[in-house]
């Protein structure tokens, strides 16, 4: 992990609705306050990709800007979520022959030098996750050392996008002087903000639902094993209701918000909604009834629960996804929206808001910043303890003159 040296840490979710930024100030080794928080309306983004490189810089900039002025520093690099639909995931599993002996670390060295991830010229790596090892396949074993096989494996899973448009939010912000530190898909860094120890453990689903798109991610086992997403999401409704209600988008998102729902209400015939018309808003209100509204929104969320559930039934990873699942994004706030999904995918369905994160403003603490928290968890994040530890293996670490240290690496390491 990168960390600038006045100790701060910042994350940006650039999403098709808004800008999120967050800045955090370390306390202690790996845990953090919030200090600035900003966020603007986004405008050069179009399902989680650039259209705009102009417009988009400028709603980076805005964000960044009022996170900076609360929180009284500047920032000179940061994390980046990325939400886009063009995103691969595979498993890839890789073994080594060892010849019954202990396994070491030079062992573990090994097999992970192996994973050659079958990526795409176009592509490019956003995350590689080490998932646990194998002896001789038995699976789900996370420290190896010291045990006896004949092979050793171990299973990696392999989260890429297409490297112009990660080139195209990375110039974006560049062009704002600030540095990328890394990329992490936002369906994932919601997850570690939502989910507990035990949904992580034991297996949950994690439904991002946002404006352009809708991100899914799967975790088991303490990580994460499966990603995807949609190319629909809660700007769709917004359309679906500008079309039916002939109503601009401005006062279609506010309608959306305030009276949405998925579940009609007793009084919803009698609920007389007073809706704009496209083009004479100050002289022109329409009496609808809610019951319309309804009609309107419940078949496009059914539709994107019923496209989750068929990736998810296609990914091959039922078995242990568990049944669980959290929730967010902006969209997760329609009213009954988590008793529809219970129904459409029979799973147990909750809210999922950030949790454990100190300085999260009230305003902030809601679905909708759901990735750009996480986004700080992933970059203070480790993964399988003895993978960071073998990852660090160095010989500066050992003290004394060359053969002491030669003696000490040898004892370690063979």
């Amino acid at each position: 992990m990168a960390v600038s040296r006045n100790k701060l840490l910042t994350a940006l979710d650039v999403g098709s609705s808004k800008v999120c930024c967050f800045i955090a100030r370390f306390v202690n080794n790996n845990e953090f306050e919030i200090i600035g928080i900003g966020h603007q309306i986004s405008k050069g983004i179009k399902a989680g990709l650039v259209v705009d490189m102009q417009k988009t810089e400028d709603s980076i900039r805005g964000a960044i800007d009022s996170a900076e002025k609360m929180a009284g520093e500047k920032i000179k690099e940061t994390y980046i979520c990325f939400s886009g639909a063009k995103t691969s995931s595979e498993i890839i599993t890789e073994e080594t022959s060892i010849n019954g002996d202990i396994i070491g670390n030079m062992d573990l060295k090994r097999v992970f030098q192996q994973v050659k991830p079958n990526i795409k010229n176009d592509h490019e790596i956003m995350h590689e996750l080490p998932i646990g090892f194998s002896i001789d396949g038995t699976t789900g074993i996370r420290d190896p050392r010291g045990m006896f096989g004949s092979r050793l494996g171990i299973q990696t899973h392999i989260v890429s996008a297409l490297s112009a448009n990660m080139n195209n939010l990375r110039l974006c912000a560049e062009r704002g002087h600030v540095s990328v530190n890394g990329f992490a898909l936002s369906s994932y860094t919601a997850g570690l903000a939502t989910m507990v120890e035990d949904e992580i453990r034991l297996g949950a689903t994690l439904i991002d639902i946002g404006e352009g798109t809708t991100s899914i991610s799967v975790f088991s086992n303490n990580e994460m094993i499966y990603a995807t997403s949609i190319p629909i999401g809660g700007g769709h409704i917004t359309s679906d209701i500008v079309r039916g209600l002939g109503t601009p988008s401005v006062h279609a998102e506010r309608i959306k918000t305030l009276y949405g729902n998925v579940f009609p209400g007793s009084n919803d015939d009698r609920d007389i909604l007073e809706v704009p018309s496209l083009g004479e808003e100050d002289s022109n209100l329409n009496q609808v009834p809610r019951t319309i509204l309804l009609g309107i929104i419940r078949p496009r969320v059914e539709e994107i629960l019923e496209m989750v559930r068929e990736k998810i039934e296609m990914s091959g990873v039922c078995a242990i996804a568990g049944r669980r699942v959290v929730l967010t994004g902006g969209s997760s706030q329609l009213h009954g929206i988590t008793e529809l999904a219970a129904r459409v995918l029979d799973k147990q369905v909750r809210i999922g808001k950030p949790i454990n994160i100190p300085g999260l403003a009230e305003a902030t603490d809601g679905p909708a910043f759901s990735a750009c928290a996480g986004l700080l968890f992933f970059a203070t994040r480790k993964s399988i303890p003895v993978i960071e530890e073998v990852n660090n293996l160095s010989w500066k670490k050992y003290k004394g003159n060359n053969l002491t240290k030669l003696g000490k690496w040898l004892l370690q390491n063979f």
